[in-house]
């Protein structure tokens, strides 16, 4: 109830590209977010999408988030959990487009679950560099032996919890953060200021499920206040985050 409420009152403040004047978030909405382009690569996330729900395997989970809010037990059905917990088919089609856009080279994800995300993000730019994070063994190995048989040579999987996988990261910069995972606005605050330092004048940090809860909407007004940001775009289930210092402090609503 929480989340229809907010896409209300959302759509009531949201615009499309005639209400931005920046053209650094012009273009990127209208070149980006707006591309309607039928890309090649669509189809081959198509068929991921199509290999999970048609897959018999059960995964014993850990779940060290928020968990899902429709699957309960920890055993669960790849079937079901790439309608619930993975990167939508919209979802995935942006982030490739975001990848691309950018030509962004070094991506950092929190939150690998079946690889929706991930294969989008890797698909974008073969000579990019995927380091994703999966706080549950089992979903990772399964994420990670799909990927094998999809000849995708350009992430790798790091298993266990964000904290401490995060301390491990021997990366100065990265150009894009996915946060995808552990939706607390205590916990996704923590990343966020975490990783604030692997953040360069281009870098992007990408929030998912920002209306996923009140607390997790907080954490998104914590972020779009905070000092080092100075551009945000509020797609509803994505944010983005700028540091551009060139740019005014703005936050913008954009309906997809």
């Amino acid at each position: 109830m929480y989340q229809v409420k907010q896409y209300i009152k959302f759509l009531f403040k949201a615009t499309n590209q005639h209400g931005v004047h920046s053209p650094f978030v012009y273009n990127f909405v209208t070149k980006c977010l707006y591309d309607k382009k039928k890309y090649d690569t669509y189809k081959k996330l198509q068929n991921y999408r199509k290999t999970l729900k048609n897959s018999k395997v059960e995964l014993d989970i850990t779940d060290l988030g928020e968990g899902s809010k429709t699957l309960g037990n920890n055993v669960r059905k790849v079937s079901q959990m790439v309608s619930a917990s993975s990167s939508s088919k919209k979802e995935a089609k942006l982030l490739y487009r975001v990848v691309q856009y950018f030509k962004l080279e070094s991506v950092l994800e929190l939150g690998t679950s079946l690889g929706m995300g991930t294969y989008a993000l890797a698909l974008a730019n073969h000579n990019s560099k995927i380091t994703t994070i999966e706080g549950c063994k089992n979903t990772s190995n399964f994420t990670e032996s799909q990927f094998e048989s999809l000849d995708v040579n350009n992430v790798n999987f790091n298993i266990g919890a964000f904290a401490s996988e995060i301390k491990k990261l021997d990366q100065t910069h990265f150009d894009c953060i996915y946060f995808d995972g552990h939706h607390n606005k205590e916990a996704t605050i923590k990343y966020f200021e975490t990783l604030l330092p692997k953040a360069h004048n281009d870098s992007i940090f990408i929030f998912d499920d920002i209306y996923w809860s009140k607390e997790m909407t907080e954490a998104w007004e914590y972020i779009k206040a905070h000092n080092s940001v100075t551009v945000t775009i509020d797609c509803f289930h994505l944010g983005f985050v700028f540091f551009r210092k060139e740019q005014a402090k703005e936050h913008f609503k954009i309906r997809l």
